[in-house]
Protein backbone atom coordinates (compact mmCIF):
# COMPACT_ATOMS: atom_id res chain seq x y z
CA UNK A 1 0.00 0.00 0.00
CA UNK A 2 1.24 3.86 -0.89
CA UNK A 3 1.14 6.04 1.94
CA UNK A 4 3.11 8.95 -0.21
CA UNK A 5 1.55 11.70 -1.14
CA UNK A 6 0.47 12.28 -4.90
CA UNK A 7 2.62 14.83 -6.90
CA UNK A 8 -0.15 16.76 -7.02
CA UNK A 9 -0.33 17.24 -3.41
CA UNK A 10 3.30 17.63 -3.01
CA UNK A 11 3.60 20.03 -5.55
CA UNK A 12 0.60 22.13 -3.61
CA UNK A 13 2.74 21.46 -0.32
CA UNK A 14 5.80 23.06 -1.94
CA UNK A 15 3.40 25.95 -3.06
CA UNK A 16 2.22 26.98 0.25
CA UNK A 17 5.82 26.14 1.96
CA UNK A 18 6.98 28.55 -0.85
CA UNK A 19 4.84 31.27 -0.32
CA UNK A 20 4.43 31.42 3.17
CA UNK A 21 8.74 31.24 3.51
CA UNK A 22 8.21 34.58 1.37
CA UNK A 23 5.29 36.16 3.17
CA UNK A 24 5.24 34.94 6.46
CA UNK A 25 8.30 35.46 8.07
CA UNK A 26 8.89 35.98 11.38
CA UNK A 27 9.53 39.61 10.76
CA UNK A 28 6.87 39.70 8.27
CA UNK A 29 4.24 37.82 11.48
CA UNK A 30 5.91 40.26 14.42
CA UNK A 31 4.54 43.43 11.50
CA UNK A 32 1.07 41.76 10.80
CA UNK A 33 0.74 41.52 14.94
CA UNK A 34 0.92 45.34 14.92
CA UNK A 35 -1.99 45.44 11.95
CA UNK A 36 -5.44 46.73 13.79
CA UNK A 37 -6.90 43.57 12.74
CA UNK A 38 -3.67 41.08 13.19
CA UNK A 39 -2.54 40.33 9.57
CA UNK A 40 -1.92 41.73 6.01
CA UNK A 41 -4.41 42.44 4.04
CA UNK A 42 -2.13 42.38 0.93
CA UNK A 43 -1.18 38.69 2.17
CA UNK A 44 -4.59 37.76 2.30
CA UNK A 45 -5.50 39.20 -1.58
CA UNK A 46 -2.18 37.07 -2.67
CA UNK A 47 -3.79 33.69 -0.98
CA UNK A 48 -6.93 34.61 -2.61
CA UNK A 49 -5.35 35.34 -6.16
CA UNK A 50 -3.35 31.21 -5.22
CA UNK A 51 -7.10 30.08 -4.95
CA UNK A 52 -6.33 28.73 -1.07
CA UNK A 53 -9.16 30.11 0.21
CA UNK A 54 -11.66 27.88 -1.71
CA UNK A 55 -8.94 24.68 -1.60
CA UNK A 56 -11.81 22.29 -0.01
CA UNK A 57 -14.81 24.48 -1.88
CA UNK A 58 -16.62 22.68 -4.39
CA UNK A 59 -15.58 23.38 -7.74
CA UNK A 60 -19.52 24.26 -8.55
CA UNK A 61 -19.37 27.33 -6.22
CA UNK A 62 -15.92 28.35 -7.28
CA UNK A 63 -13.65 26.15 -5.52
CA UNK A 64 -10.78 24.09 -6.30
CA UNK A 65 -12.67 20.76 -4.90
CA UNK A 66 -10.21 19.39 -2.70
CA UNK A 67 -10.51 17.58 0.03
CA UNK A 68 -9.13 17.35 3.81
CA UNK A 69 -5.80 15.66 2.84
CA UNK A 70 -5.18 19.02 0.79
CA UNK A 71 -6.13 21.61 3.55
CA UNK A 72 -4.37 19.70 6.36
CA UNK A 73 -1.08 20.17 4.05
CA UNK A 74 -1.48 23.92 3.92
CA UNK A 75 -2.69 24.22 7.42
CA UNK A 76 0.46 22.05 7.88
CA UNK A 77 2.68 24.68 6.22
CA UNK A 78 0.85 27.68 8.00
CA UNK A 79 1.41 26.04 11.75
CA UNK A 80 5.28 25.57 10.47
CA UNK A 81 5.08 29.53 9.47
CA UNK A 82 3.17 30.98 12.17
CA UNK A 83 1.24 32.60 9.44
CA UNK A 84 -1.31 34.96 11.39
CA UNK A 85 -4.86 35.64 9.42
CA UNK A 86 -8.35 34.07 9.57
CA UNK A 87 -7.21 31.93 6.84
CA UNK A 88 -8.37 29.09 9.54
CA UNK A 89 -11.83 30.79 10.96
CA UNK A 90 -12.96 31.48 7.43
CA UNK A 91 -11.99 28.17 5.29
CA UNK A 92 -11.52 25.46 8.08
CA UNK A 93 -14.71 26.58 9.78
CA UNK A 94 -17.41 29.07 8.61
CA UNK A 95 -16.88 27.28 4.94
CA UNK A 96 -17.55 23.53 6.23
CA UNK A 97 -20.63 24.96 8.40
CA UNK A 98 -22.07 26.17 4.97
CA UNK A 99 -21.36 23.32 3.22
CA UNK A 100 -22.28 20.73 5.45
CA UNK A 101 -25.99 22.27 5.46
CA UNK A 102 -26.64 20.77 1.83
CA UNK A 103 -29.10 23.73 1.07
CA UNK A 104 -27.66 24.94 -2.33
CA UNK A 105 -29.25 28.37 -1.69
CA UNK A 106 -27.27 29.22 0.95
CA UNK A 107 -24.13 27.93 -0.43
CA UNK A 108 -24.68 29.84 -3.33
CA UNK A 109 -24.97 32.39 -1.37
CA UNK A 110 -22.07 32.19 0.60
CA UNK A 111 -19.30 29.70 -0.72
CA UNK A 112 -18.52 31.81 -4.29
CA UNK A 113 -17.50 34.70 -2.20
CA UNK A 114 -15.47 32.70 0.52
CA UNK A 115 -13.61 30.72 -2.18
CA UNK A 116 -12.56 33.48 -4.05
CA UNK A 117 -11.56 35.70 -0.80
CA UNK A 118 -14.30 38.64 -1.36
CA UNK A 119 -15.62 37.57 1.78
CA UNK A 120 -14.19 36.33 5.07
CA UNK A 121 -16.15 34.59 7.75
CA UNK A 122 -16.07 32.77 11.14
CA UNK A 123 -18.06 30.66 13.56
CA UNK A 124 -19.41 31.52 17.17
CA UNK A 125 -20.08 28.68 19.02
CA UNK A 126 -18.20 28.86 22.76
CA UNK A 127 -20.02 30.74 25.81
CA UNK A 128 -18.61 30.15 29.04
CA UNK A 129 -17.41 27.09 28.91
CA UNK A 130 -15.20 25.45 25.94
CA UNK A 131 -17.75 22.57 25.15
CA UNK A 132 -18.22 20.76 21.81
CA UNK A 133 -21.24 19.50 22.19
CA UNK A 134 -25.18 20.94 22.07
CA UNK A 135 -25.36 20.80 25.52
CA UNK A 136 -22.69 24.16 25.62
CA UNK A 137 -24.95 26.92 23.15
CA UNK A 138 -27.11 27.93 25.81
CA UNK A 139 -27.13 31.71 24.04
CA UNK A 140 -31.45 32.11 22.60
CA UNK A 141 -32.96 32.61 19.78
CA UNK A 142 -36.57 33.46 20.67
CA UNK A 143 -39.33 33.64 17.69
CA UNK A 144 -40.65 36.88 16.26
CA UNK A 145 -42.95 36.33 13.55
CA UNK A 146 -40.84 34.82 10.01
CA UNK A 147 -37.73 35.41 11.97
CA UNK A 148 -35.96 35.00 15.56
CA UNK A 149 -34.28 37.87 17.71
CA UNK A 150 -30.82 36.46 19.12
CA UNK A 151 -29.39 37.79 22.72
CA UNK A 152 -26.55 36.74 24.36
CA UNK A 153 -22.77 36.55 24.14
CA UNK A 154 -20.00 34.22 22.95
CA UNK A 155 -16.41 33.91 24.00
CA UNK A 156 -12.99 33.27 21.79
CA UNK A 157 -14.50 33.88 18.65
CA UNK A 158 -11.61 33.44 15.89
CA UNK A 159 -11.22 36.90 13.64
CA UNK A 160 -14.27 38.25 13.94
CA UNK A 161 -12.82 41.70 13.58
CA UNK A 162 -11.92 40.84 10.47
CA UNK A 163 -14.88 38.88 9.56
CA UNK A 164 -17.98 40.42 7.60
CA UNK A 165 -19.95 37.42 8.23
CA UNK A 166 -20.66 35.60 11.69
CA UNK A 167 -22.29 31.90 11.95
CA UNK A 168 -23.26 31.74 15.12
CA UNK A 169 -25.39 29.06 17.17
CA UNK A 170 -28.19 29.74 19.54
CA UNK A 171 -30.65 27.52 21.32
CA UNK A 172 -33.95 27.29 19.09
CA UNK A 173 -35.56 24.36 21.26
CA UNK A 174 -34.80 21.66 23.82
CA UNK A 175 -34.05 17.73 23.12
CA UNK A 176 -30.50 16.24 22.18
CA UNK A 177 -29.67 19.18 19.57
CA UNK A 178 -31.87 22.01 19.92
CA UNK A 179 -29.75 24.37 18.26
CA UNK A 180 -29.89 26.39 15.25
CA UNK A 181 -27.09 27.76 13.49
CA UNK A 182 -27.44 31.71 11.91
CA UNK A 183 -25.54 33.64 9.15
CA UNK A 184 -25.49 37.24 10.34
CA UNK A 185 -23.66 40.43 8.93
CA UNK A 186 -20.87 41.71 10.82
CA UNK A 187 -22.42 44.69 11.09
CA UNK A 188 -25.58 44.36 12.29
CA UNK A 189 -27.34 46.00 14.53
CA UNK A 190 -27.12 45.10 18.03
CA UNK A 191 -23.45 42.99 17.25
CA UNK A 192 -20.77 43.90 19.25
CA UNK A 193 -16.98 42.89 19.46
CA UNK A 194 -14.04 43.56 22.32
CA UNK A 195 -10.73 41.88 20.86
CA UNK A 196 -9.41 39.33 23.58
CA UNK A 197 -5.75 39.74 25.34
CA UNK A 198 -4.23 36.69 23.79
CA UNK A 199 -1.33 34.15 24.29
CA UNK A 200 -1.23 33.51 20.75
CA UNK A 201 -0.96 36.81 19.19
CA UNK A 202 -1.12 35.36 15.80
CA UNK A 203 -4.44 34.20 16.63
CA UNK A 204 -6.79 36.55 17.17
CA UNK A 205 -10.54 35.86 19.19
CA UNK A 206 -13.26 38.07 20.40
CA UNK A 207 -15.75 38.33 22.01
CA UNK A 208 -19.10 38.77 20.33
CA UNK A 209 -22.04 40.15 22.45
CA UNK A 210 -25.31 40.21 20.74
CA UNK A 211 -28.19 42.37 22.15
CA UNK A 212 -31.11 41.94 20.34
CA UNK A 213 -30.58 41.13 17.01
CA UNK A 214 -33.12 40.79 14.35
CA UNK A 215 -32.77 38.13 11.87
CA UNK A 216 -34.95 36.74 9.33
CA UNK A 217 -35.66 33.18 8.87
CA UNK A 218 -33.73 33.49 5.31
CA UNK A 219 -30.29 33.62 7.95
CA UNK A 220 -30.80 29.80 9.26
CA UNK A 221 -28.69 27.78 7.92
CA UNK A 222 -29.35 24.57 7.55
CA UNK A 223 -32.52 23.24 9.48
CA UNK A 224 -34.10 24.92 12.42
CA UNK A 225 -33.52 22.74 15.31
CA UNK A 226 -30.87 20.77 13.69
CA UNK A 227 -27.82 22.88 14.25
CA UNK A 228 -25.41 20.07 15.52
CA UNK A 229 -25.86 18.39 12.06
CA UNK A 230 -23.71 21.60 10.48
CA UNK A 231 -21.87 22.45 13.12
CA UNK A 232 -20.92 18.69 14.53
CA UNK A 233 -18.97 17.62 10.70
CA UNK A 234 -17.51 20.99 10.52
CA UNK A 235 -15.75 20.93 14.16
CA UNK A 236 -14.44 17.15 13.22
CA UNK A 237 -12.89 19.46 10.55
CA UNK A 238 -11.58 21.54 12.58
CA UNK A 239 -10.18 19.55 14.99
CA UNK A 240 -8.31 17.81 12.32
CA UNK A 241 -6.94 21.26 11.02
CA UNK A 242 -5.90 22.31 14.38
CA UNK A 243 -4.27 19.09 14.67
CA UNK A 244 -2.14 19.70 11.60
CA UNK A 245 -1.20 23.31 12.42
CA UNK A 246 0.08 21.89 15.52
CA UNK A 247 2.01 19.66 14.00
CA UNK A 248 3.38 22.37 11.74
CA UNK A 249 4.75 24.24 14.58
CA UNK A 250 5.94 21.00 16.36
CA UNK A 251 7.68 20.34 13.34
CA UNK A 252 9.28 24.11 13.19
CA UNK A 253 10.38 23.28 16.88
CA UNK A 254 12.14 20.26 16.13
CA UNK A 255 13.91 22.20 13.16
CA UNK A 256 15.00 24.95 15.30
CA UNK A 257 16.49 22.97 17.69
CA UNK A 258 18.92 20.62 15.44
CA UNK A 259 19.97 23.67 13.98
CA UNK A 260 21.22 25.10 17.35
CA UNK A 261 22.14 21.98 18.99
CA UNK A 262 24.44 21.56 15.94
CA UNK A 263 26.32 25.07 16.21
CA UNK A 264 25.56 26.25 20.22
CA UNK A 265 29.05 25.37 21.43
CA UNK A 266 29.57 24.08 25.13
CA UNK A 267 32.33 22.98 26.88
CA UNK A 268 34.27 22.89 23.66
CA UNK A 269 31.50 21.07 21.46
CA UNK A 270 28.31 21.38 19.85
CA UNK A 271 25.56 20.33 22.37
CA UNK A 272 24.28 18.17 20.12
CA UNK A 273 26.86 15.91 21.44
CA UNK A 274 25.90 15.41 24.36
CA UNK A 275 23.55 12.39 25.07
CA UNK A 276 20.31 14.49 26.95
CA UNK A 277 20.22 16.67 24.26
CA UNK A 278 20.38 13.89 21.53
CA UNK A 279 17.81 11.91 23.32
CA UNK A 280 15.56 14.66 23.42
CA UNK A 281 15.69 15.90 19.78
CA UNK A 282 14.79 12.03 18.89
CA UNK A 283 12.03 12.02 21.19
CA UNK A 284 10.76 14.92 19.71
CA UNK A 285 11.19 13.28 16.19
CA UNK A 286 9.25 10.66 17.25
CA UNK A 287 6.45 12.53 18.34
CA UNK A 288 6.33 14.64 15.21
CA UNK A 289 6.28 11.60 13.56
CA UNK A 290 3.35 9.63 15.27
CA UNK A 291 1.41 13.03 14.82
CA UNK A 292 1.91 13.10 11.04
CA UNK A 293 0.68 9.77 10.99
CA UNK A 294 -2.30 10.52 12.83
CA UNK A 295 -3.32 13.86 11.35
CA UNK A 296 -3.06 12.39 7.86
CA UNK A 297 -4.69 9.43 9.11
CA UNK A 298 -7.53 11.15 10.00
CA UNK A 299 -7.57 13.57 7.20
CA UNK A 300 -8.07 10.50 4.30
CA UNK A 301 -10.60 9.12 7.19
CA UNK A 302 -13.03 12.33 6.32
CA UNK A 303 -12.15 12.08 2.64
CA UNK A 304 -13.05 8.24 2.15
CA UNK A 305 -15.84 8.91 4.35
CA UNK A 306 -14.69 6.08 6.65
CA UNK A 307 -16.41 4.64 9.12
CA UNK A 308 -13.10 4.88 11.29
CA UNK A 309 -13.08 8.87 10.93
CA UNK A 310 -14.66 9.56 14.35
CA UNK A 311 -11.89 7.53 16.17
CA UNK A 312 -9.24 8.71 13.62
CA UNK A 313 -10.62 12.53 14.16
CA UNK A 314 -10.44 11.93 18.03
CA UNK A 315 -6.80 9.77 18.04
CA UNK A 316 -5.37 12.55 16.14
CA UNK A 317 -6.43 15.41 17.99
CA UNK A 318 -6.07 13.81 21.19
CA UNK A 319 -2.34 12.74 20.55
CA UNK A 320 -0.91 15.86 18.84
CA UNK A 321 -2.47 17.84 21.59
CA UNK A 322 -0.17 16.64 24.07
CA UNK A 323 2.80 15.54 21.15
CA UNK A 324 3.11 19.05 20.52
CA UNK A 325 3.33 20.51 24.11
CA UNK A 326 5.81 18.37 24.96
CA UNK A 327 7.70 19.26 21.27
CA UNK A 328 7.85 22.71 21.91
CA UNK A 329 8.51 22.61 25.41
CA UNK A 330 11.56 20.26 24.74
CA UNK A 331 12.60 22.92 22.48
CA UNK A 332 12.78 25.65 24.68
CA UNK A 333 14.36 23.28 27.02
CA UNK A 334 17.09 22.85 24.22
CA UNK A 335 17.40 26.28 23.49
CA UNK A 336 17.66 27.06 27.17
CA UNK A 337 17.52 30.55 28.40
CA UNK A 338 17.33 31.88 24.56
CA UNK A 339 14.20 30.21 24.27
CA UNK A 340 12.62 31.75 26.66
CA UNK A 341 12.45 35.45 25.07
CA UNK A 342 10.54 37.56 23.09
CA UNK A 343 12.65 37.89 20.53
CA UNK A 344 13.70 34.63 19.90
CA UNK A 345 11.16 33.37 17.18
CA UNK A 346 10.84 29.85 18.80
CA UNK A 347 7.91 31.17 20.99
CA UNK A 348 5.91 32.14 18.03
CA UNK A 349 5.15 28.16 17.19
CA UNK A 350 5.10 27.22 20.84
CA UNK A 351 2.19 30.11 21.15
CA UNK A 352 0.56 28.67 18.13
CA UNK A 353 0.46 24.85 19.64
CA UNK A 354 -1.11 26.10 22.63
CA UNK A 355 -3.57 28.14 21.25
CA UNK A 356 -5.04 24.77 19.20
CA UNK A 357 -4.20 22.36 22.39
CA UNK A 358 -7.60 23.03 23.66
CA UNK A 359 -9.69 24.47 20.64
CA UNK A 360 -11.94 21.67 19.44
CA UNK A 361 -11.69 19.47 21.81
CA UNK A 362 -8.58 19.00 24.33
CA UNK A 363 -6.58 16.14 24.94
CA UNK A 364 -9.17 14.33 27.44
CA UNK A 365 -11.94 15.00 25.38
CA UNK A 366 -10.86 13.13 22.59
CA UNK A 367 -9.81 10.59 24.29
CA UNK A 368 -13.05 10.09 25.96
CA UNK A 369 -14.62 10.55 22.33
CA UNK A 370 -12.25 7.50 21.26
CA UNK A 371 -13.19 5.34 24.89
CA UNK A 372 -17.10 6.18 24.02
CA UNK A 373 -16.51 4.82 19.98
CA UNK A 374 -14.79 2.06 21.18
CA UNK A 375 -16.75 0.75 23.74
CA UNK A 376 -20.19 1.50 21.17
CA UNK A 377 -18.32 -0.67 18.15
CA UNK A 378 -17.63 -3.62 21.31
CA UNK A 379 -21.26 -3.27 22.17
CA UNK A 380 -22.65 -3.79 18.63
CA UNK A 381 -19.66 -6.56 18.06
CA UNK A 382 -21.07 -8.28 20.83
CA UNK A 383 -24.66 -7.73 19.59
CA UNK A 384 -23.87 -9.47 16.27
CA UNK A 385 -22.62 -12.29 17.63
CA UNK A 386 -24.52 -15.52 17.59
CA UNK A 387 -25.75 -17.11 20.84
CA UNK A 388 -24.06 -20.13 21.89
CA UNK A 389 -25.79 -23.78 21.23
CA UNK A 390 -27.36 -24.83 24.43
CA UNK A 391 -24.72 -27.85 25.89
Amino acid sequence: MDFDFTQEQVMLRNLAREFLARESTPRAVRAALLEPRGFSDATWQQMAEMGLPGLAIDAGYGGQGLGMIELALVLDEMGRAAYPGPYFASTVLAASVIAASGHDNQMARYLPDLAHGRMRATLALIEDAPLWTPSGVKMLAERRGDGFVLSGVKRLVPFAEAADLVLVAARTGDGADGTTVFAIPSDSPGLSMTPNVEMDRTNRTSTVIFEGVVVGSDAVVGEIGRGWSVVGPALRRAAVGAAAEMLGASRRCLEMSVEYAKVRQQFGQPIGMFQAVKHMCAEMLLEVENAHAAVYYAAWALDAGSPDAPLAVAAAKGYVSDASRKVCGSAIQVHGGIGFTWEYDLHLYFKRAKHFEPLYGDADFHREQALQLMLERASASEATKEPALAS
